[in-house]
């Protein structure tokens, strides 16, 4: 209920999978959050949206070896979050060497996250290990592509797009590698330039998602029926 694009208080205009059109108005909030241009050159420019804690098991140290090729990306990009010194100070250095183009808030900021999660294109989520993940499923319900590594729930749950790949909603690497994040992003940033409907097909896939406990309820009563009637014979 407090993660739905539909209702979202935080947002500044209410979208669904059927009308993604509020996704512009908070891609432009967020921008202007963080002091970032809001022409339409730039609301037309991918925004890459990571909150995280800033930590090497969230991925930090391939972002960090990356610091040299994000201002050579052909995007926008915000960070939420806290943590280790020197990554903070990394993304205040990437943000004040390129303040058109990198926004960061070392912050824990509620609202803000879910005005990231609305306003991203494309969520950053490179762990090293995830058990279960959340930012992933917020992203999937909101429209935003996440790009993650593909290990624990965050495999579970995001499906890496390649073409003719049923059910894609998605990108994800496998290869703990910073080059193969840069390529990851690269290909991704690929896609939402030149194929906008295939990108929006992928929108809605995540949209359409349940990862509700509903369904996991569901799921554990077919499971006890299942072994209830195991028992039985």
């Amino acid at each position: 209920a407090q993660w739905n694009p539909a209702s979202d208080p935080n947002l500044p205009q209410p979208y669904s999978a059927t009308d993604l059109a509020g996704k512009r108005a908070a891609k432009a909030a967020v921008l202007a959050q963080y002091g970032l241009p809001t022409d339409e050159a730039t609301l037309a420019r991918p925004l890459i949206g990571m909150i995280s804690r800033m930590v090497d098991q969230k991925g930090l140290d391939l972002i960090e070896r990356l610091a040299g090729e994000w201002p050579h990306l052909d995007a926008s990009v915000v960070i939420l979050g806290t943590g280790e010194p020197r990554y903070q100070d990394m993304w205040r250095w990437l943000a004040s060497s390129r303040p058109h183009q990198i926004g960061a808030r070392i912050a824990f900021d509620e609202g803000l996250a879910h005005l990231i999660e609305g306003g991203a294109d494309l969520f950053l989520m490179p762990s090293m290990f995830e058990p279960c993940g959340l930012n992933q499923m917020y992203s999937l319900r909101y429209g935003t592509l996440p790009l993650v590594r593909h290990v624990g729930g965050l495999a579970d749950t995001v499906v890496d797009y390649q073409p003719g790949v049923a059910g894609a909603n998605g990108f994800a690497f496998s290869d703990y590698s910073p080059w193969v994040l840069l390529e990851t992003i690269r290909r991704a940033l690929a896609l939402f330039r030149h194929e906008p409907g295939t990108w929006r097909a992928l929108q809605v896939n995540g949209m359409q998602l349940d990862l509700s406990w509903d369904r996991s309820a569901r799921e554990y009563v077919r499971l006890y029926g299942y072994a209830l009637d195991k028992g039985r014979a």
